[in-house]
This record gives C-alpha cells, structure tokens and sequence, in this order.
C-alpha cells in the first residue's frame, strides 16, 4: 500500500464515528467474558450480592438507557450539521468529525450495552454475575458524567468565536511545525531547478492535495540522484491527468509510480499541513456573518481577533512559506510550490474588506489588525500589510460620503465599536 493510501486511511478512521465505538463494542463483550471468569474466584460482601430478578432489571435498564443515549448524542451530531451548514463553514464539519471526547463518549455508551448485554445472559435464579452488575452501575455513573462534558462541549465549542479559536490555535501549530522543509523562500524556486524535466507524473485522479510525505520523497530522490518539483500548493485542486510532479534524473516507471504514491489526493483540503485552511474556515464564518441574512458584524468582528493572531504568527516565521527541502548533504532534493505572505494576507482580510466595507465596526478592527500586523511582521513584509491599508482606506472612503461618519469609520479600534487607539477620539472627527 503506497503511503497516500495509507495516509487516506488515517484521515478516514479519524473522521468515522463508527470505528472507535465498535472498538468499544467489542471491548465490553471481552470484558463481561474477564468478568464472568473473575466471578468463579472472589466472593462479594453480602451487600453486593443481587437476586435473579434485580439483576435482570440493572442490566436491561443499562442496555435500554445505552441505547437511548447514543441516539441522543447522534442527534446532537444532526445539530451540529445544521449549524455549520447555517452559522459556522461546512469545511469545519471534517474537523469536528475528529473530536476525541465525542468518539470516547459513543465507545463508552457501546462498551457498556454490550457488556450489560451479555452478561443479562448469564443471570439465573441461582448465579448472578453479582461483580459484573455492580460494574454495569459503575459504567453507566462514568456515561453520563462524560455525557455531561459532552454536552459543556457541544454547547461551548461550537459558538464561532470558540471554532475560530480552534482554528487560530490548529493553523499557528501547523506553522510552527517541523515539517522536513529547509528553504525560507517565499514561493515556489524557479532558481532551484534548471532544464526540463526527465518525467513528469500525472495525477491518477481529481482531488485536492492534502499531505506530501516530504521525508520519504528526499530519500528517495536523495538515493536517486533525483530533484522532485511539484508545482501546486498543499490545498490546490489537480485535475486527473494534469502534471502532478516533475521529476529530474533518471527515472524508472516502477519508480515514478512509486513517488506519485507520495502525494495524497482527496475530495476535500485538509489541516494536516496547511494552514491557509484554517485561515479559510475563519474567513467562511466571518463573511456569513457579514451576509444581509444574519447581519452580525460583532461575530465577524470577533473572528477578526483570531485571524489577526494567526496571520500575525504565519508573519513572523519562516517556516509558513519554505518551498524546498535538502537531504543530509545539503542539496536541494524536493521543491513544492508554497503560498506567499501577499496569498495569506489575501486570504485572510481580502472578502471581510469586500462585504464589511459598509460596517464601521468591520472598519475599525480591520484598520487595528492591520496596524499590528504592520508593526508586528518583518519589514520585507510590510509593504503588502500597506497594501491593504490603502484598499482599506478607499473602501472606507467610498462607502461612508458623511466626513463624520468616514472619520469615525477610519479610527483604529481593536474592539470594533469600543476603545479606540490612544489619542483617537470622538473630539478628533472632522
């Protein structure tokens, strides 16, 4: 199995919500068998002794109330669907499809009805798996306390203040992150290879470019005397039959087949090493709250708090924009297209300018991220971050034609509508 389609059966466990309870599943019918074991060694205190009748009731009420709160926690997930279709982004839904505590939460709920399952069919008149019901009471005490975190869960994280945290906190891990890269440059290296290539590889179908095993690829083209171009961005669609990667020096077909098996292809971008993606998803949530239909610049505006956090942290390192990557020697072995600070930037402030062109507040905490960013990033970079500076300002200049309201709307506020920078105030209007 080649490393793409070992890597797209990593993403599919970790998105499935059926895996892991099944696991759990599994896992109670092992454990009532350890306890049905156990019962023929030890000798329970009279007080954790049960009739045939008493246990028979525990263990149904457990297999019963299991059932019921697995269905409750499926329709959580319907919700959950419905606000990320109506308030959040779509893309967030592959995220949330990996969350830890809701996968523990079904695999505790199956473990415990499969446990209480089958141990309800060893209860007789006159044996009782008296340790297995007391742990059946045990479990379903340990449900609903995760039940309960569950539900803080659901009902915190989901606000889009809290996902756009998430969001901000996942992308900056992502920059900061050793991912086998070397060069610092900004975009892709024309300058690192020279000539036509000896091959070029096509992609075998559509998708997304979600991972590149960089470590496997500088091996292999480092043992080869080979250099790996490939000319799309983590993130980029590739149409089958487009050229995927460029390959110069030798290459047999074995070989070449081999390096395509290095670049995961899916329907949809992931996080996993792109952190324009998380700088999507923030933008997603923001302009749908821009939109006439909700009409909540206060969201957007709080949005714009953690996109600056990450724009700033994506600013400030290098390792966001390296391109190539060096074996052991020092020579160039993988050059992969990168995005530049103008890319993140457009990315990142462009459409909340556009559709909040028309909200003060939008303004203000637009022009106060900016101001950070100006002030935060290196000095190369600065003249993008002025850039969109000036784009604010004629925007601003052309949606307010009250001078009252323009000035008001050209103040430097990271609150929106709050606490204005120093020596900004309502006297200093004109």
């Amino acid at each position: 199995m080649s490393w793409a389609a070992g890597f797209q059966a990593r993403q599919s466990i970790r998105q499935s919500l059926w895996v892991v309870p099944l696991i759990g599943g599994v896992a109670g019918v092992v454990l009532s068998g350890i306890d049905l074991w156990i019962e023929g060694f030890i000798d329970l205190p009279p007080a954790w002794s049960y009739s045939g009748g008493t246990a028979n009731s525990v263990l149904s009420a457990a297999a019963g109330s299991m059932v019921g709160l697995i269905g409750f926690v499926v329709t959580i997930g319907v919700l959950v669907v419905q606000m990320a279709t109506g308030t959040l982004s779509p893309r967030f839904l592959r995220l949330w499809y990996r969350d830890r505590l809701q996968k523990l939460v079904l695999a505790a709920f199956t473990a415990t009805f499969t446990f209480a399952f089958a141990l309800l069919r060893h209860v007789e008149s006159d044996s009782v798996p008296d340790l297995g019901v007391s742990l059946v009471g045990l479990a379903v005490s340990i449900d609903l306390v995760l039940l309960l975190l569950y539900f803080d869960r659901f009902v915190h994280a989901l606000r889009p203040v809290a996902v756009a945290a998430a969001m901000a906190q996942a992308g900056l891990a992502i920059a900061a992150e050793d991912d086998g890269f070397s060069s610092s440059a900004g975009s892709f290296d024309n300058q690192a290879i020279r000539g036509e290539p000896d091959a070029r590889i096509v992609a075998p179908r559509s998708g997304a470019v979600q991972d590149v095993d960089v470590a496997a690829l500088v091996r292999s083209a480092a043992a080869r005397g080979q250099v790996c171009v490939i000319p799309h961005t983590i993130g980029d669609f590739v149409t089958a039959g487009s050229v995927l990667m460029e390959v110069h020096g030798a290459a047999s077909a074995t070989e070449l087949r081999r390096l395509c098996g290095m670049v995961s292809l899916g329907r949809e971008r992931t996080i996993d090493q792109d952190p324009a993606f998380a700088l999507r998803i923030m933008v997603d949530i923001a302009i749908r709250a821009l939109s006439p239909a909700v009409n909540d610049p206060t969201t957007a505006t709080q949005v714009l708090n953690h996109i600056g956090d990450l724009l700033l942290g994506i600013g400030c390192s290098d390792r966001a924009f390296r391109g190539t990557a060096l074996d052991v020697g020092g020579q160039i072995r993988l050059v992969v297209r990168t995005r530049g600070w103008a890319e993140y930037l457009d990315v990142g402030v462009t459409e909340i300018r556009l559709y909040g062109a028309t909200s003060p507040q939008i303004c203000r905490r637009l022009r106060a991220l900016l101001e950070d960013l100006r002030t935060g990033v290196p000095p190369e970079r600065r003249a993008v971050v002025q850039f969109h500076l000036d784009a604010l300002n004629r925007a601003t200049d052309a949606a307010f034609a009250d001078p009252s309201e323009r000035a008001l709307a050209r103040m430097s506020d990271r609150q929106g509508l709050g606490a204005t920078r120093e020596g900004e105030n309502s006297d200093a209007r004109r």
